[in-house]
């Protein structure tokens, strides 16, 4: 619990730090502008796979709401950040979800996966995560 409300507050003050930029610097996106650019094609704006771009699939995208559901109440997100950045192992080959390299150029933060270790991890990597896991039915 403790983990969480540090990695919350961590996310937090992040968030505020990129809203004070410098004119001419481009401020990183967030968690959501990231799944809107990236994810809703397929996923959908609402993460339940739905997306305009599902149909011409062959298989549905997953719902990304129901992830904490799905494993048992906890949310996955060092499964969830693996899968997103092409690094999950296992049928990467017959997947039509592209890894988002681009996602773990920047600034490393530290993240706890769930182990107790903070891991120093891909700022938006994590805040891609933490979208997901705010938007868990």
């Amino acid at each position: 619990m403790r983990a969480a409300l540090s990695l919350m507050l961590s996310a937090l003050a992040l968030g505020g730090l990129a809203a004070c930029v410098l004119p001419g610097v481009r401020a990183e996106p967030t968690g959501a502008q990231d799944f809107t650019s990236l994810c809703a094609g397929c996923h959908g704006l609402s993460g339940k796979g739905d997306g305009p771009l599902a149909m011409d699939l062959s298989r549905r995208p997953a719902d990304l709401t129901r992830l904490t559901a799905r494993n048992g109440g906890a949310f996955p997100g060092t499964r969830v950040m693996s899968k997103i950045w092409g690094y999950a192992g296992g049928n990467e080959a017959t997947s039509a979800m592209p890894a988002f390299a681009d996602l773990v150029d920047g600034d490393l933060v530290p993240f706890d996966g769930g182990d107790g270790i903070m891991t120093p991890t891909p700022v938006r990597l994590v805040q891609l995560a933490e979208y997901l896991r705010s938007i868990q039915g």
